[in-house]
């Protein structure tokens, strides 16, 4: 079966769907083809952070009902450090905030969104392959339901993350990988409780860096900076809630302890690729760079990836080429800006990984308190925090 679309899209996570309705809202059709199925992508436990740009992105396109609803809004965060708790209140610093807001339930709400409008989203497809992308005329072939499908358009956009098929299209002369594997990981779990803080702790800690988050006013997502070679198998309920108490624990404040139904270990890692186009294939999101968690950046990235590629999008069908000329050096430099707030983040609050001596354990983590009292005693520190936090202004919005 052959359909014609303007824009082929690879990927039906939280930029694909956006990518769509942003199209729509421009009057450009899309295809969107996805290899996992749906309930697969709506189970995945992902980001919980949005900045105001990304808050404002979606409420530019409606989308924000639901969120508004149950988005929790946060003026600010707390850094721990040598048992003391101090909060960097962004809505006096700059005026502006955060939500927490899961990602499964961003991911929700889009997929609904287009259940209404009737987009053209090809779940659980196989044999995903992009071709032509050094050509004007591209196309997409994938199965779906036992039927084969030829997909051709003017653009390939490829938001199917890091382990997608389309960046590995881009010639290997045309494109270089910047990477950076950390020494060390995060276990992270779920658990049916009440938040045990009104907004989120960051804490250093001489045995490794922990962190209080929250889903919802029922449930708490917490984790604990482990090594990156360490089994989940190794860690019992009450070895984790343990380490909870331990680094997270201040005089006066208690941690309340709850079901866990959900316990994992993610590596960390940034990746970027350095560019984001080639031909008629543009990549967005994880497909084009990734992001340690610490500064709840990696979600943000691709709507604000999204919402530059949508504008140019727009402008180029309305006779304006410029912006998609632009749009991967624009979208690189704002993820360059990310990369080293979420390592400045990552690096400031984290312990030294296995192999490091005694003598630099003690000599890291006397100079990460000094950093802390730092930028917790300054106010241009707490402002530069606040607005890298919040979210960097959108290019081209």
């Amino acid at each position: 079966m052959n359909i014609r679309t303007t824009v082929a899209i690879i990927g039906a996570g939280p930029a694909g769907l956006l990518l769509g309705h942003l199209l729509e809202k421009s009057g450009i059709d899309f295809v969107i083809v996805e290899q996992r199925s749906r309930e697969y992508i709506l189970s995945r436990v992902r980001a919980g952070v949005l900045e105001q740009s990304s808050v404002d992105v979606l409420a530019s396109l409606g989308l924000d009902s639901r969120l508004r609803e149950a988005g929790l809004v946060h003026d600010g965060i707390y850094l721990q450090y040598a048992g003391t708790r101090h909060r960097i209140d962004f809505k006096a610093l700059i005026d502006r905030t955060v939500t927490v807001y899961g990602q499964q339930q961003v991911v929700n709400d889009l997929m609904l969104a287009h259940d209404a409008l009737g987009s053209a989203v090809y779940f659980e497809s196989s044999a995903v392959l992009p071709r032509g992308i050094d050509t004007p005329h591209p196309s997409v072939d994938f199965v779906n339901d036992g039927v084969a499908f030829t997909v051709d358009a003017d653009f390939i956009v490829g938001a199917d993350g890091f382990h997608g098929v389309c960046r590995t299209l881009i010639p290997a002369g045309a494109i270089t990988s910047y990477e950076r594997e950390f020494p060390f990981a995060w276990l992270g779990i779920l658990a049916n409780v009440a938040p045990s803080t009104d907004e989120l702790i960051y804490a250093l800690h001489e045995d490794g860096f922990a962190m209080h988050s929250m889903r919802s006013p029922s449930v708490s997502r917490l984790y604990l900076q482990v090594d990156p070679g360490e089994s989940i198998d190794d860690w019992s309920d009450a070895r984790i809630w343990d380490g909870l108490h331990t680094r997270l624990g201040v005089d006066g404040w208690t941690l309340h302890e709850g079901e866990v139904t959900e316990k994992s270990i993610t590596p960390m890692r940034s990746f970027v690729a350095s560019t984001l186009e080639h031909g008629s294939l543009y990549l967005v999101g994880d497909a084009g760079h990734i992001v340690p968690p610490t500064g709840a950046k990696g979600l943000n990235a691709a709507i604000s990836d999204v919402a530059m590629l949508g504008a140019a999008l727009t402008a180029f069908f309305a006779g304006d080429r410029a912006p998609l000329t632009q749009y991967s050096d624009r979208a690189l430099r704002r993820q360059w800006k990310t990369q080293y707030f979420s390592q400045w983040m990552t690096d400031m609050l984290h312990t030294s990984g296995p192999g490091a001596s005694d003598a630099d354990r003690a000599f890291r983590h006397m100079s990460q308190l000094g950093q802390l009292d730092y930028v917790t005693g300054s106010e241009h520190a707490r402002r530069g925090l606040a607005e890298q936090y919040t979210g960097l202004p959108i290019e081209g919005l």
